[in-house]
């Protein structure tokens, strides 16, 4: 039986080198589906065939073989000329890639190719090794933006990595997409200038986006020194900055935003209101019952819910008020 499979295996890596394209096509489907770890090698060398059809089945193959040894041939697949084999690469190095690949990758991103350097500081995040900081911070200064975001994006997933000041400057990069991602980066960083910096980016930044995120990133940091801008934010134009605003001030409440959540129970937006409720509850302020009353008669049914919430939790705060 095994001399069998050994003679069926060898018909294919013998269809593997045919001249025809067909044939080739067929040998790779056809190991795909075997899963033979002796046709690990003869694979990879399938990635360098002329077809591009045959490569991005190989790459495939490769993959659900799951075999690490086939990482580095993978790796070079991430600087091919076309785009769905660069994907399908990067798709399959995302699962196979360990700690032990670490300098590897780090040596692929050295090399001066846009697709490499994306899909290796996409592929650090897997690794989440602090090592790999060194060489991630040159890109934030790179002239191409989708690499400066990429690179501040990896920052983020970065093992142990509390402070980090270059990620503050990237607020003011000229591109958006750049500064959504270092707002949500600097969600996971210490250093002292980062929440006067948010803060300042949730009051000025001309994109909506980029002050949505800021306020998700102050939900994080939750620091009693952002609510003087969280509560101006209470007013932004768009509805998710005011949303994720109130999910900043539920984590730091202060009786000075009192006027401005209740306000906020009137939103035209019910993620607003519900949100408002929810910030009115871990106030706690027996001031705010009856604007919550009145917001019992909400149309949305999860506003409802949250108000009832918001009214139980402030009279059980205050026995004056339960006893009522």
């Amino acid at each position: 039986m095994f001399a069998d499979s050994d003679s069926e295996l060898n018909q294919w890596l013998e269809m593997l080198r045919s001249p025809d394209l067909s044939d080739r096509l067929v040998a790779v489907k056809t190991l795909q589906h075997l899963g033979d770890e002796d046709a690990l090698e003869p694979l990879i060398v399938a990635l360098q065939d002329e077809s591009c059809a045959v490569q991005k089945l190989a790459v495939t193959a490769l993959w659900e073989l799951a075999n690490p040894k086939a990482v580095p041939a993978l790796v070079e697949c991430l600087v091919s000329d076309d785009q769905e084999i660069r994907e399908e690469a990067l798709s399959a190095l995302g699962e196979l890639i360990s700690p032990n690949h670490l300098m590897l990758l780090l040596e692929a991103l050295h090399r001066n190719h846009l697709s490499m350097q994306l899909s290796v500081l996409i592929l650090l995040r897997k690794i989440h090794d602090a090592q790999s900081l060194p060489y991630v911070l040159p890109f934030f200064e790179s002239e191409n933006a989708e690499l400066r975001e990429a690179a501040v994006t990896t920052l983020r997933y970065l093992n142990q990595v509390e402070r980090c000041q270059p990620a503050i400057t990237l607020l003011s990069d000229l591109n958006d997409g750049v500064r959504r991602a270092a707002t949500l980066t600097l969600g996971h960083l210490a250093d002292a200038e980062v929440v006067p910096a948010l803060c300042q980016a949730l009051t000025s930044d001309p994109d909506w986006q980029v002050r949505r995120n800021v306020a998700k990133s102050l939900a994080i940091h939750a620091d009693p020194k952002a609510v003087p801008a969280l509560q101006s934010a209470l007013s932004d134009k768009h509805w998710q900055v005011r949303k994720f605003t109130l999910q900043a001030l539920q984590k730091t409440p202060d009786d000075h935003t009192l006027p401005a959540l209740i306000k906020a129970l009137t939103d035209e937006y019910s993620d607003v209101r519900r949100d408002a409720a929810i910030a009115l509850g871990k106030l706690k302020n027996p001031a705010a019952l009856n604007a919550l009353q009145q917001s019992l008669d909400d149309p949305d049914r999860d506003v409802c819910i949250f108000t009832q919430r918001a009214i139980q939790s402030i009279q059980e705060s205050t026995p004056e008020t339960s006893n009522a």
